[in-house]
């Protein structure tokens, strides 16, 4: 007998259920946003002992942690569901995250920040799929842009804090604060966060035998170039939110402003990538996704060619708003456009991997930006080579055919 999906989804209101899975969008926020707000400190730090590059070594570190991680999302999603990979997932950041605050060097902190990457890896792609499959597909890309406003104002928090603490106290704080949360949440989501609707149904059927890890549909005829297509604006996103997240303070340091000023001028950005993902998907949900995360792709890409001429400080935190409401809410719509373009039954599967995929191109992001500082160019080339991948997202996210059908998948080429 099939059970009817409301049923199963609304043990608690849809507020509720958004409020929750934004508080565990807010942990990853804050926790892939704080290491940037703590490099300069770290790097000043004689105890850690490391130079910017060893500092783009352990940012890149975090992202091979979250590229597994995503992997595991996209492979284990199917059999598990996402309400328990999420729990654990959640529980693994936690533990990671109290590690980077007691390390006593940059190898054991790198290592902490392998498996806080893993857990951030598994949140994620978990966290969209469940909020897609619990969401009626009219508000599906709105409810993927509030959940993700969690996840801009825990990096919001990030340089606030720094800003505010870490003039007097030691970089060591901004971790601990980062972990202690999870210790509240986790116990009351595993309390009250209903399994996806999806996952029953598909737990009610024979299992699918030798799908590759969840590839093998994916790849199929009808959804290949699909998958090509959002893997290469996952790479360009993750490179972008990964690659200035992580060096924007010590990149605005190194252009004469204050260590208060660049972390205020990132939680400027981080303020517009909230308010972006909002709007964007409420205007996703109207006009399409599509045309969204392109122009939002293409916006990140003028602003920090903008960014490079160093303009007066007033239009500087514009464009700082600009350009996280470009670069990071595009990334955000992708993951709205992945779950919204996908057959449910693959969805997981799908975000999972392109997160996985994605990760790469968040491995090159901080070791680029580390190669720059380092090297004998001007800081303004960190705005020009980080605009490119922003060109190249908005060019894959235009050229992924439009589906017929919401719920079938549909050949190449199709639109």
């Amino acid at each position: 007998m099939h059970t009817n999906p409301t049923t199963v989804r609304r043990p608690l209101s849809e507020k509720t259920m958004l409020i929750v899975v934004a508080l565990f969008a807010a942990l990853e926020g804050y926790d892939l946003a704080c290491y940037g707000v703590t490099v300069p400190s770290m790097l000043a730090d004689p105890n850690m002992g490391g130079d910017a590059a060893t500092a783009g070594t352990v940012g890149s570190l975090v992202a091979v942690g979250m590229m597994i991680g995503a992997g595991l999302a996209g492979a284990a999603i199917s059999r598990l569901g996402p309400r328990r990979l999420l729990l654990t997932g959640a529980g693994a950041f936690s533990v990671g995250m109290l590690a980077c605050a007691v390390a006593p060097g940059f190898a054991v902190f790198g290592a902490a920040r392998l498996l806080v990457g893993v857990g951030l890896g598994v949140v994620l792609p978990t966290l969209t799929a469940y909020v897609a499959d619990l969401s009626d597909p009219g508000r599906r890309s709105r409810n993927v842009g509030l959940m993700m406003s969690g996840y801009a104002l825990g990096a919001l928090l990030a340089p606030l804090l720094g800003a505010a603490l870490l003039p007097h106290a030691s970089w060591h704080w901004i971790y601990v604060i980062g972990a202690a949360p999870a210790l509240v949440l986790l116990p009351i989501a595993a309390r009250i966060l209903p399994e996806s609707p999806v996952h029953a149904d598909r737990a009610a059927r024979p299992a699918a035998r030798n799908d590759l890890f969840g590839l093998k549909p994916l790849l199929a005829p009808g959804t290949r170039t699909v998958t090509l297509l959002f893997w290469v604006a996952s790479f360009c996103g993750l490179l972008l939110v990964f690659g200035i997240s992580t060096w924007l303070p010590t990149i605005m340091r190194n252009s004469g402003y204050s260590l208060g000023s660049a972390l205020l001028q990132t939680a400027a950005m981080w303020v517009g990538a909230g308010l972006g993902m909002i709007a964007g998907g409420r205007i996703a949900d109207g006009i399409g996704i599509k045309p969204v995360v392109s122009t939002a792709f293409l916006v990140g890409s003028i602003s920090l060619i903008a960014m490079s001429a160093r303009p007066a400080i007033v239009l500087l935190f514009l464009l700082m708003f600009v350009s996280g409401l470009g670069f990071i809410g595009s990334q955000v719509m992708t993951n709205a456009f992945i779950v919204n373009r996908y057959p449910e039954d693959v969805r997981g599967a799908g975000i999972g991997w392109a997160l996985s995929v994605g990760r790469l191109g968040a491995i090159l992001g901080p070791s680029m930006g580390g190669w720059i500082l380092s090297s004998q160019l001007g800081v303004e080339w960190n705005f020009y080579l980080f605009a490119i991948p922003g060109l190249i997202g908005a060019t894959a996210a235009a050229l992924v055919p439009v589906a017929r059908a919401a719920r079938h998948a549909v050949p190449e080429g199709a639109g």
